[in-house]
């Protein structure tokens, strides 16, 4: 495992930036891109960065000591951007690209020249360096009355939903007074993994978070309608990687009764797919939820194996709440897709410590 890992994080910490135009010092470089019509951009986003971190704190303490000090010094190097993503006015929340000025869409020709496209804070990003920082409980306690100020129902209610979800009172993706009610499965199980984490008092919306969590997997519909479900993350794979992460951490009550069916989809889904980075989540998945499976041969991957997957996607007409419009939101010609390799290393690093630690059990 030592060899294997040390492996993983020497190439992530390789492809960390020491500072250039595109990326400043400590963050990884990541790319926007659509396929079908051969877009492809820099961007300098704290996403990847944020969830790299994430990933490589989560996995520490299950790794030998040798490898923690390598760690600690590739997130502190992320965690010295955080500063640059903050909310424009100063407070505690967090936004996809810099903030001031405001580089929305940066390093391209035309979307960055347009307001529309700036975008406002998000509950993802914010959750991911809440997740990698020391916050204060003061500061954790204003964050939870924010979302809730932004949650479904408080000020406005969701329009680009399943009827039965638009009365649930479940936390919005986005913050911003402004911005449309969107719910996103994924964004929803990281949003609550960090609410569980800080052990923060639940609300109304954090058991309509899980409610809707719930009922995704209940319905079948993450998987015959993953893009509805979640705007962000819109293939079942990744909504399995986010819910069984949730689930492996904390076991909300909430969520018990579709743990099996979770886990049953999944080794079906995992029996029919070719793509190699889907089998690393959906078997990492799996381990997590204490099932055991072949071993999927990480040791052997080069960056041929990312070719094609993405993590994280943006919906460009998912704003508009005409039905007809919605509706051709869902083409992958109106999708930009982010992809970033070391990322994808990080994927890796954690599905080797999740295999090892199951051979122990």
């Amino acid at each position: 495992m030592k060899q294997v890992l040390h492996q993983f994080l020497d190439r992530i910490e390789a492809l960390q930036s020491e500072g250039d135009q595109y990326f400043p010092k400590g963050i990884f470089p990541a790319q926007r891109i659509n396929p079908l019509i051969g877009y492809k951009r820099q961007d300098t986003t704290l996403f990847f960065s944020a969830i790299t971190c994430f990933t490589l704190l989560s996995i520490k303490k299950n790794t030998q000591q040798d490898l923690w000090e390598q760690i600690d010094r590739i997130c502190a190097g992320v965690v010295g951007n955080y500063p640059a993503f903050q909310n424009k006015d100063g407070l505690k929340t967090y936004n996809f690209w810099k903030t001031r000025p405001s580089l929305h869409f940066p390093n391209g020709h035309l979307f960055r020249h347009f307001e529309h496209f700036r975008i406002p804070d998000d509950v993802d990003d914010t959750a991911f360096v809440y997740l990698t920082s020391n916050p204060t409980h003061d500061e954790l306690r204003w964050l939870k009355d924010k979302l809730s100020i932004h949650a479904n129902g408080s000020k406005k209610w969701i329009r680009n939903t399943f009827p039965e979800y638009q009365s649930l009172k479940a936390y919005s993706t986005w913050f911003g007074k402004h911005m449309y009610i969107e719910f996103d499965v994924s964004v929803l199980s990281n949003l609550m993994y960090c609410i569980l984490h800080y052990e923060l008092p639940l609300s109304e919306h954090d058991s309509a978070s899980l409610t809707y969590i719930r009922s995704v997997i209940e319905t079948n519909r993450y998987i015959d309608a993953p893009f509805r479900c979640a705007h962000q993350y819109p293939r079942t794979p990744l909504i399995i990687y986010h819910v069984s992460r949730l689930i492996a951490g904390f076991d909300p009550e909430e969520l018990k009764s579709v743990r099996d069916k979770l886990i049953a989809d999944t080794v079906q889904l995992l029996s029919q797919t070719a793509s190699p980075m889907d089998r690393v989540i959906l078997a990492g998945s799996l381990i997590r939820l204490g099932v055991k499976t072949e071993r999927v041969p990480v040791e052997n991957f080069t960056t041929r194996e990312f070719k094609g997957f993405y993590f994280f996607i943006a919906g460009l007409l998912t704003a508009y709440e005409n039905p007809l419009v919605y509706r051709m939101s869902a083409h992958p010609l109106f999708h930009m897709h982010w992809i970033c390799e070391a990322h994808c290393w990080a994927l890796l690093a954690e599905y080797e410590v999740l295999w090892q630690s199951s051979l122990s059990r």
